[in-house]
């Protein structure tokens, strides 16, 4: 189980409760990385401490599989955090992330809906995805502005192959990067009314009407 994030410690505890083989904490700040080292010193060889910035990791290298991350994220650096893992869906059993709720209704909403977007399709592509549990300000300390979710993603079987995923990447930031063109316009430098034609789509249409399975279908003819 790889934890990110852990905060003062109480998470680390809670996961040590678990029957997890074994808990590696990455922590990029040097005081809790000093907490940790404190509870490692009781914990056996069952925890261990990385000190760095795990958008700089590649965490599959730290823990054999199967993996599990759990993370309290950074509401700054959280959805590249995301997208950075979901790259390596079959890496992953299981994720269980904290974000600020308004990105973890973006991860998880449907088409055709406001909060529906690039998180969404990538998100979904790769996994299952649903909000496990939403937590007020308060629950905090110091308590944040917002409020917070936790989103709990499961890899599908069949995971795309990285150059695939790219794709996936490009197409999406086409299609959502200009929300309320139609697809014939926001698509134009893929393929536009060609490439939509192809896959049996109305160019009228725009990105947020998509489904996932519209988005994979568009993606393999690109």
């Amino acid at each position: 189980m790889v934890e990110v994030g852990p905060g003062p410690g109480g998470l680390t505890r809670a996961l040590l409760d678990t029957a997890a083989a074994d808990v590696t904490v990455v922590e990029v700040d040097d005081r809790a990385v000093a907490i940790m080292e404190e509870l490692a010193a009781t914990a056996g060889d069952r925890l261990r401490i990385v000190a760095g910035d795990a958008l700089r990791m590649d965490l599959t290298t730290l823990v054999p599989a199967p993996r599990h991350i759990v993370a309290n994220l950074p509401y700054n650096i959280a959805s590249p955090l995301l997208v950075g893992w979901l790259r390596q869906g079959r890496a992953w059993e299981r994720l269980t992330l904290m974000f600020q709720q308004e990105v973890a209704e973006r991860i998880c909403a449907a088409p055709d809906t406001e909060a529906y977007g690039r998180l969404s399709v990538l998100a979904q592509w790769v996994g299952h995805v649903d909000i496990m549990v939403r937590l007020p300000p308060d629950a905090f300390v110091p308590p944040p502005k917002v409020w917070s979710a936790v989103v709990g993603f499961t890899p599908h079987d069949d995971q795309p192959e990285p150059e695939l995923f790219s794709r996936m990447e490009r197409l999406t930031a086409a299609a959502f990067g200009q929300r309320r063109k139609m697809l014939r316009g926001s698509l134009k430098p893929l393929g536009g009314q060609t490439l939509l034609d192809r896959a049996g789509i109305a160019a009228d249409r725009r990105a947020e009407t998509l489904s996932v399975a519209e988005f994979d279908r568009l993606v393999r003819l690109l």
